[in-house]
């Protein structure tokens, strides 16, 4: 890699040259990636790759005029201190906020790069383009708000929300839900089951963590296999299998982790208070994510924890 402050002027022209190619490349995909489910912002990136091209278009006819048609192969990761922006195959599912974030971040860093390459220019007609493109890039952030108010309707704002809503709800909310129900009602059996058999509270913590993390692992692997989110429109099996397996060993470690403490009643007790928190927020968020009236979901998850919690207890003291 080389400093910005070795390269010559031709240099600093190729290498706006593959900033731009580069900057409308990754619009591009943006547009590719959201026209689906978001048509609207889709447009937008879509103007913002246009006017990419025409940036480099007149970098290409500056390089050609002062040093001829043979432009070097200068990228933005073969600089020193270039910001690298994360490959678009990364990033799927592409998300709103996520690639709007991401856009910003590039034209604040092309704003910075043209500034600092029309300072170092000598030649004035170099200067000046590149001047007039830092301006561009400053402006491009009003630009995109301008298009998106352009495009952007307040019903077609309201469909793309809806659909970002979805996709988070799809992709985080329902696995993260089912793996803390499974993880918060699954393991209230056999810990409270340890606890009353052995009244020992170092055993029924090991019990807990043993099922909980296993129920965590086993919960995980199930989601990321049973679909693999093309079809169906949920995400990443890996993400979603992450996010199932972590609320899963999350919801059972609640009411293990009180076992830690030596004295078994007070243990027992902030465990009994630690599980109805968790059912708590199980029904608070089915009330809110799943569209589940508040009182139903409590009574389901009542009755559900209810059950199984006086199974353990009836078997520990058997």
């Amino acid at each position: 890699m080389r400093a910005f402050a070795e390269l010559s002027e031709q240099e600093i022209l190729a290498l706006a040259i593959s900033v731009e190619e580069e900057h409308g490349r990754i619009y591009c995909a943006y547009a590719q990636g959201l026209a689906e489910t978001y048509p609207a912002s889709a447009k937008v990136f879509t103007d913002m790759a246009d006017e990419e091209n025409v940036h480099r278009g007149w970098l290409i006819e500056l390089h050609r005029k002062r040093f001829g048609e043979n432009i070097p192969l200068i990228r933005p990761q073969d600089v020193r201190g270039f910001m690298k922006h994360e490959p678009i195959w990364l990033v799927r599912p592409l998300g709103l906020d996520r690639v709007r974030s991401q856009a910003s971040t590039i034209e604040e860093s092309a704003h910075r790069f043209y500034t600092l390459a029309a300072s170092r220019a000598q030649d004035a007609g170099t200067r000046k383009l590149l001047g007039d493109l830092a301006n561009a890039e400053a402006k491009h952030v009003v630009t995109a708000r301008q298009l998106q108010e352009e495009h952007l309707t307040p019903d077609a704002r309201a469909i793309e929300d809806d659909a970002n809503h979805r996709q988070f709800v799809l992709t985080y909310v329902q696995p993260g839900l089912a793996g803390l129900m499974d993880g918060s009602v699954s393991t209230l059996a056999p810990i409270f089951a340890a606890a009353f058999a052995t009244h020992n509270t170092w055993e029924t913590f090991l019990v807990g963590l043993a099922a909980s993390v296993g129920a965590g692992i086993s919960m995980g692997m199930t989601e990321a296999m049973s679909d693999d989110g093309q079809i169906s429109g949920r995400g990443s099996p890996i993400t979603r299998g992450v996010v199932t397996g972590l609320m899963t060993a999350l919801g059972g470690l609640g009411h293990a982790l009180p076992y830690l403490i030596p004295n078994f009643n007070v243990a027992t007790a902030v465990a009994f208070a630690v599980v109805f928190v968790e059912l708590w927020v199980i029904a608070w968020i089915r009330s809110k994510y799943m569209d589940t009236p508040f009182l139903r979901a409590v009574f389901e998850v009542v009755v559900g924890g209810a059950i199984v919690f006086a199974v353990g207890i009836l078997i520990g003291s058997s």
